[in-house]
């Protein structure tokens, strides 16, 4: 029994370490960016779906891997937020192609926010996801682009969240999940009551 529990924790424990970092290409170091982070290059690059007010000129970037715990935590914190912000969450494949299929199916879903519920839903209750059956190679190809955008700014764990600060207007970048007041914090939003 001990031995089982110790399994479990050590594939859990792989499975966050995933979350967090993808191997770095031969002769680079992770984290080191070849391209400055830009607004601009992620609104004309990447492509997402919207969360949240869609005429908020306050746009916040989510990368996210759909086999990602952590994404899945940051999806719920943030949604006490989306009524001062445009989110776009962008689809990565830093886990596994299972990662890219998810991703191009939430993406391209007539629904994309309720194809993510129910992804979700699915993932807490351990059943891995929704079936992502019959996902094109094209609309994968959209995932794989997201990934080489992302990690061209050096990023290599997942979520990471690129926004304007509401206050500051400095560039502000989160790599990782944490509670709505933290995150609402970091990106100069009124935390909610």
């Amino acid at each position: 029994m001990r031995r089982r529990s110790l399994a479990v924790a050590m594939g859990a424990a792989a499975l966050l370490a995933a979350c967090g970092k993808e191997s770095a290409p031969a002769g680079a170091s992770p984290g080191a960016a070849s391209t400055p982070v830009s607004l601009e290059a992620i609104a004309s690059g990447a492509r997402g779906f919207n969360v949240g007010s869609t005429m908020s000129t306050r746009v916040i970037y989510v990368f996210f891997d759909p086999q990602c715990p952590h994404c899945a935590a940051l999806w719920e914190a943030s949604r006490p937020l989306k009524s001062q912000a445009r989110f776009v969450w962008i689809p990565v494949g830093l886990i596994n192609e299972k990662s890219v299929s998810q991703g191009a199916f939430i993406l391209n879903a007539p629904d994309p926010v309720a194809a993510m519920d129910q992804h979700e839903q699915s993932l807490r209750g351990n059943q891995g996801g929704i079936s992502a059956m019959g996902v094109a190679d094209a609309q994968k190809d959209v995932v794989k682009k997201n990934t080489e955008l992302m990690t061209r700014f050096g990023f290599g764990g997942v979520p990471t969240v690129v926004a304007k600060h509401a206050q500051s207007g400095q560039i502000v970048t989160l790599e990782g999940s944490m509670p709505t007041a933290m995150l609402a914090q970091r990106l100069g939003l009124s935390a909610p009551g």
